[in-house]
This record gives structure tokens, C-alpha cells and sequence, in this order.
């Protein structure tokens, strides 16, 4: 290799690594800045203002050109996958985080690869070794004491629950994806599921414009930083990060997202999620890390 492509890669690298370090920190404060937002608008509202923002962001490259078309036979996937894990997402997120904290929600959220894992197991038929269930298990058990910590309790229609319904969907999204991303690149899938999701969002827009009116400013600024940053700016560097690492590689490292949204949210909002909480969070992520590492079996070649 000559020392120009050396060089080159590296440069390629350095840009990945900030890519991957400004993705981590804009997801990481997308949660206390819902509950920013939280404070001078409705659940259903703030998400539309914020996917409504994203979507703007989004028409530029498409209006453009820049973005290859979606197939008709496409279209229903890319609506399913924005309206469960842009429109129905961002709707439990927002109303669980009333009730919960910012740093508990981050770690709620991260039962994601868990609901990821046992879908690949139902719809895509590969193997669940016996750590995937005890991770499983584990990870439940951490949910249970961050409920019970948030004094929520673990009921259906608790904040925890709603929680746990949205890290649900993003599962489903993520299956949905897979194919797209294999044909359309991450950048246009992710413009086409965020457009979509925000067309789902629209009938809580005309409520957001009139919470505009008397809306704290910091509500009004979390809501557009919201849209611009952790939705459409933080896809586009995490697009850069899936192009350069090794899909395995960039996703283990989004495990900094929880404790880091939950140190933001002490900087931002002056809030801690209770101790029985903050165990719960590292239960979570122990029995998440389980079934990464352990708890999939290598899908057997036929």
C-alpha cells in the first residue's frame, strides 16, 4: 500500500472516529432534551415538531436528487418502518419520559438489541443459545428495579412500560431496515423512514403550533435541537460510522449513549435518576451485553 492511501485511510478513520463520537453524545442528549421539550408541550406534539424539523433537514438531498428513488414494491416496508419506529416510537418515548427520567429511559432503551435479537429469532429463524435467554432474563430483572425505582412501578401504561414499548418498536424498525439499507444506503433509508414517520406525526402538528405560542423558549429551542441534531444530523454521522466500522463494532459502542444521557441530564436538567434506578440501568446493560456476546448462535450455512 502506498503511502498516500496509508495516509488517506487514516484521514478516513479519524473522520469516522468523530463521526462515531458526535453520533454517541447527540444521542445520548436527545433524552434530557425531551424532557426540555416535555415542559412546554404535549408528547404527541413535540415529536411532531421534531420529525417535522428532521423531515425539512431530510427534503434538501431529496428534492436534490441526490437520493435514489424507493421502489413501489418498498413503499409499504418504509411506511411500516417509519410509523412504528419514528411516529409510535417517539409517541412512548415522550409520554414514558413524563414520568421518567432521562437516564433511566437511555437505559430502557437499551433492551432494544434484546427485542432485536429474539425478532431475528421468531421471523428470521436464527439460533438463541442458552446465555441469550439467561441475558434476557437478567435485563428484565434490571427493568424491574429501574420501574420500582422510578416509582412507576412495572404495570402496563407505567412510564417504564411505554418505554419498553418503544424500544420494541426500534427492534421492529431495525428488522424492517435491514433490506433497505442493503439497497438504498443508510443515508436515503433513514431520509425515507424519518419523511414517512413525520407524515404519520402530522396530525399532532397543528397542537404544536399552537403550543409555540406560549411555550417556554428552552421548550421551543430542545424541540428544533431535537429535530436538527440527535434526528437528522446524528443519522447522517452514524452513516458515516456504518460505512467505515464493522456493523458489530459501531453498535457496541452505542452502550455509552445511557450513562452518558444520564450524566447530561445532571449538567442540563439538575436530574438523577434514583440509586435503585441507576443499578437497574447497569442490570440492563449487563444482560444486553450477555446476548450480544454469547447469546447468538452463528446462523448454520445451508
Amino acid at each position: 500500500m502506498s503511502d498516500l492511501a496509508v495516509a488517506g485511510d487514516r484521514q478516513a478513520g479519524r473522520f469516522a472516529a468523530w463521526a462515531l463520537v458526535t453520533t454517541i453524545l447527540l444521542w445520548a442528549s436527545s433524552y434530557p432534551a425531551i424532557r426540555a421539550g416535555l415542559r412546554g408541550f404535549e408528547p404527541g406534539p413535540l415529536a411532531a415538531l421534531r420529525y417535522g424539523a428532521a423531515a425539512l433537514a431530510f427534503l434538501v438531498p431529496a428534492l436534490a436528487g441526490r437520493l435514489p428513488r424507493p421502489r413501489r414494491a418498498d413503499l409499504g416496508r418504509i411506511l411500516l418502518a417509519g410509523g412504528l419506529g419514528i411516529a409510535l416510537y417517539n409517541i412512548a418515548l415522550n409520554t414514558g419520559e413524563v414520568t421518567v427520567s432521562a437516564g433511566a429511559a437511555g437505559f430502557l432503551i437499551n433492551c432494544s438489541p434484546i427485542f432485536t435479537a429474539l425478532l431475528g429469532r421468531l421471523v428470521l429463524g436464527e439460533r438463541f443459545r442458552v446465555w441469550g435467554w439467561i441475558g434476557s432474563l437478567i435485563s428484565l430483572a434490571g427493568v424491574a428495579l429501574i420501574a420500582l425505582g422510578e416509582g412507576g412501578g412495572a404495570g402496563i401504561g407505567s412510564g417504564a412500560a411505554l418505554i419498553l414499548l418503544a424500544a420494541g418498536c426500534q427492534a421492529v424498525q431495525f428488522v424492517l431496515q435491514k433490506p433497505l439499507l442493503a439497497r438504498y444506503g443508510a443515508l436515503a433509508t433513514t431520509a425515507y423512514v424519518v419523511l414517512s414517520g413525520a407524515a404519520f406525526l402530522l396530525p399532532f402538528l397543528p397542537a404544536a403550533v399552537r403550543a409555540l405560542q406560549t411555550a417556554p423558549t428552552a421548550s421551543v429551542v430542545a424541540a428544533l435541537y431535537l429535530g436538527l441534531f440527535p434526528a437528522a444530523l446524528a443519522y447522517a454521522t452514524w452513516s458515516v460510522v456504518l460505512a467505515y466500522f464493522p456493523v458489530g463494532r459501531a453498535t457496541s459502542f452505542l452502550y455509552l449513549v445511557a450513562p452518558l444521557a444520564t450524566l447530561l441530564a445532571a449538567v442540563w436538567l439538575g436530574e438523577w435518576p434514583s440509586t435503585l434506578a441507576l443499578f437497574g440501568g447497569g442490570t440492563v446493560l449487563s444482560g444486553v451485553l450477555l446476548v450480544n456476546s454469547l447469546g447468538r448462535a452463528a446462523r448454520v450455512q445451508t
